[in-house]
């Protein structure tokens, strides 16, 4: 409640809720089009990368398809450095798809829940979020929830229930059950930044928080986070 709050505040507009057009896959282009402001490239399609390091482990290039790029700092996620990282769990999620706004949300294009785990007799809350059309996100009509969480047994599917009952009738359901990894290496005498594996949550605060520390650490230089619902 106080971040919903903090949000509504700091973004004008009748609502906390900040979702881009098109989907999250305009920040990548965004970034893409502000890395050639400074001189730099972004290279799409290259799923054989390999980070090369020296004889003291400490990363120095990355090669791919016969090329290599040389740089100071390598900023890579948990699959680039298998044994750099520790597993910390397992997340689920169920994409939803639906023909109509989830119930009992005045009909809102953009809707954001958060079941707490005491609620739920759980160890870990469960995460709902809700986009559609009106984002250019999906055909006219429809609507695409999201529901998660981090998975507590071995049928993690079914851990969601309580949130998918939440939707109402659903047109089609896809789980997605992936590890979670946080690195274990000490970046400033190998030169490996590293992220954690995305959580369960579905507002992004974990992850803002998590490239910020990382943005702290490469720079040298302290960068404040901003609360932000999304």
């Amino acid at each position: 409640m106080e971040l919903y709050a903090e949000s509504l505040a700091r973004f004008q507009g009748g609502s906390p809720y900040i979702y881009p057009l098109y989907g999250l896959g305009e920040l990548p282009q965004g970034f893409s089009r502000l890395s050639v402001v400074y001189g730099g490239t972004y290279m799409l399609h290259k799923p054989e990368c390999k980070v090369e390091c020296d004889g003291d482990g400490k990363a120095y290039d990355v090669t791919y398809e016969g090329e290599t790029v040389k740089g100071k700092k390598i900023v890579c996620d948990p699959s680039y450095f298998t044994d750099k990282v520790k597993k910390v769990g397992r997340v689920v999620r169920a994409i939803c798809i639906m023909s109509h706004p989830i119930p009992n949300t005045s009909d809102s294009h953009s809707v954001q829940v958060i079941l707490p785990q005491k609620q739920l007799g759980r160890k870990s809350d469960m995460y709902l979020f809700c986009c559609s059309y009106a984002h250019n996100v999906a055909p006219k009509g429809k609507y695409i929830a999201f529901v998660s969480t981090e998975a507590e047994t071995d049928h993690p599917e079914t851990e969601l229930q309580s949130g998918i009952e939440l939707l109402g009738p659903v047109d089609e359901t896809f789980f997605d059950i992936y590890d979670r990894y946080e690195p274990t290496n000490k970046d400033i005498d190998d030169n490996c930044y590293i992220s954690t594996s995305y959580d369960a949550t579905t507002h992004f605060e974990s992850t803002v928080t998590d490239v910020i520390a990382m943005y702290n650490r490469i720079t040298r230089k302290v960068m404040f986070s901003c609360n932000l619902v999304m």
